[in-house]
């Protein structure tokens, strides 16, 4: 591991690890192999006004370090914020702009919460190296897994950064239309991986986190089986994160809104810990965290 993660605190960076040795245990039971893992969760801040979730929006600089700091009370591990809304059938707003929104945002979090662990939603390596150069080490999370940009992954190599790779088809606009998985959904996002993990060495990215991409070019029928096989990518023995806060696999399966998803929500993240998860991206830091918690106490 470089030694640049120890100054994003990047405690036990390989949480999660699993050994597919280790046969599974009974359906809905979680095997022993995964009781004593840490749980991280990220807390997400959106700096746009068409994120899904409106309250996650926040573009004056006292609501950003408002919701920030109250998602660091609640327990966030860390502060996951996104600058480009990668919803189905956003536009990308560039490279620049994304750094326009973020700039301001990470020097006022950076005064305010100087201690705070930072994750920075992007695709674009420019923001990368701009955000790394204002602030230090930070955890990328690039929904392309390096695709759209191909300075990403070794960029991220280089300055020793950890890594949230996701599966995805397509664009944002495009992705909804490409979810033709003839031989499974969980057997596709498992082949994109075992692809990722070789360029992923060869650009010198070591660790890194697992994202299946819950609501990225699959329907809502495909999220849910996902989330049901999500113990199947523990093959791999990378850190797996979901992130199915409020989507719409839960909202459109229920016939409600983003607004009313929040118990649905703790159930998917219930099954997305039991399954393997040892990461959580969520909306909702104090709900998350006793999910967690009740989950852990399984090994009492």
């Amino acid at each position: 591991m470089n030694n640049n993660l120890n100054k994003v605190k990047y405690e036990e960076p390989c949480d999660g690890r699993l050994s597919s040795t280790v046969p599974r245990e009974g359906r809905g039971e979680t095997p022993r192999h995964l009781l004593n893992r840490k749980i991280q969760l990220l807390g997400i801040v959106n700096l746009t006004d068409d994120s899904y979730y409106a309250p996650s929006r926040v573009q004056d600089p006292d609501a950003f370090l408002g919701r920030v700091g109250t998602m660091l009370a609640e327990g966030a591990d860390w502060i996951d914020i996104g600058a480009c809304s990668t919803r189905p059938g956003a536009q990308p707003v560039g490279a620049d702009e994304e750094w326009r929104r973020l700039e301001p945002a990470l020097q006022a979090l950076r005064g305010a919460f100087p201690e705070a662990r930072v994750s920075i939603d992007t695709y674009w390596a420019s923001v990368v190296e701009r955000a790394y150069d204002l602030i230090g080490p930070f955890l990328v999370n690039d929904i392309s897994a390096g695709v759209y940009d191909t300075g990403m992954l070794p960029l991220v190599g280089r300055l020793g950064l950890p890594y949230i790779a996701m599966h995805m088809r397509g664009t944002p606009e495009t992705m909804q239309s490409m979810t033709d998985y003839p031989k499974g959904v969980t057997a596709e996002v498992l082949r994109y991986f075992k692809g990722f993990a070789k360029r992923a060495t060869k650009a010198g990215i070591m660790d890194w986190i697992l994202d299946p991409g819950f609501g990225f070019a699959k329907t809502v029928e495909q999220n849910w089986t996902l989330l049901e096989e999500l113990d199947r990518l523990q093959v791999l023995q990378m850190p797996i994160l979901v992130g199915v806060s409020r989507k719409s696999m839960i909202y459109k399966r229920f016939g409600i809104t983003p607004e009313e998803s929040l118990p649905a929500t703790q159930v998917a993240h219930f099954i997305a810990l039991q399954r393997g998860a040892s990461w959580l991206r969520v909306h909702d830091v104090a709900e998350a965290r006793r999910t967690v918690s009740l989950f852990m106490s399984e090994r009492v």
